[in-house]
């Protein structure tokens, strides 16, 4: 009897274990987590993957927390890691592992009726940094500036700062916004607005993309863009089954066929 009910507590445990590789948990960025992830997840299924996905993008920095607490297989982030996301996870015994998964451009986007579509990299500095606040400052229409924002738990945050401000702060008036989209509706809906949002996120309804010193982004020229930046997902360790299976298909021809088609750069047209 002692070992029959061993038995079934042994079968209970391995299928519990069965049912929770069937399932990846991806949590992260939004600008990879809104729709490439999910777009390459769903042609996975296709392929005859037999796993389920739970995709939860609300900010890069999420996808170390839950890296951290075992509550996702595959983080995804706009950035690379911090040096203390990586202590974090090392303290929680989880050792990262990197995969490049495609390059996206940052887009500087205002409203379609703004005159303005070129902007300096100074000048864009500047806006964000609260040292230029209206537009007849820098010939557009007299009228205050309303800048968009990613959260702090972005990526796109953070790396905005590094490559359009110097590393500056925003400036007391910028607002911040949960993801790409939202920034996006807001721009399209004030004719005094102005943001950044991933290249996939630039032909929404009410926006036009602004070139910076003269340079537009461009899949086929991706490197001379001033605002582009490689995009990754991160395991705990070198992955495997379901996980390993996925990013297979997520470098494979097909994969980057669907970056393509989502707006990224795929690596091997960089």
């Amino acid at each position: 009897m002692m070992k029959r009910i061993l038995t079934l507590a042994l079968l209970t445990i391995a299928a519990v274990s069965v049912q929770a590789q069937s399932t990846l948990r991806i949590r992260g960025s939004d600008t990879l987590g809104a729709k490439l992830i999910p777009s390459l997840a769903e042609s996975f299924k296709k392929t005859g993957g037999k796993v389920s996905f739970d995709i939860a993008a609300e900010g890069s920095s999420t996808a170390f927390t839950n890296l951290a607490s075992g509550t996702a297989e595959v983080g995804m982030s706009s950035r690379k890691v911090k040096a203390d996301e990586k202590t974090l996870c090392r303290s929680k015994g989880i050792a990262l592992n990197e995969i490049e998964i495609a390059w996206d451009m940052i887009t500087i986007v205002v409203n379609a009726k703004n005159p303005v579509s070129d902007l300096s990299k100074k000048q864009i500095m500047q806006i964000f940094a609260g040292d230029i606040t209206d537009w007849s400052e820098i010939g557009g229409t007299p009228g205050p500036i309303s800048v968009y924002t990613r959260n702090t738990s972005s990526g796109t945050y953070k790396d905005f700062m590094t490559l359009a401000m110097k590393g500056r702060e925003y400036g007391k008036n910028s607002q911040k916004m949960a993801g790409n989209e939202q920034i996006a509706a807001e721009v399209g809906s004030n004719p005094n607005g102005i943001g950044y949002v991933g290249y996939a996120y630039a032909g929404a309804k009410g926006t036009k993309i602004v070139t910076i010193d003269g340079k537009a982004p461009n899949p086929a020229a991706v490197k001379s863009y001033p605002l582009s930046r490689p995009t990754y997902l991160y395991t705990a360790g070198e992955p495997a089954g379901n996980t390993k299976a996925f990013i297979d298909f997520c470098l494979s021809p097909a994969g980057e066929a669907i970056i393509t088609k989502a707006g990224f750069v795929a690596l091997s047209a960089k």
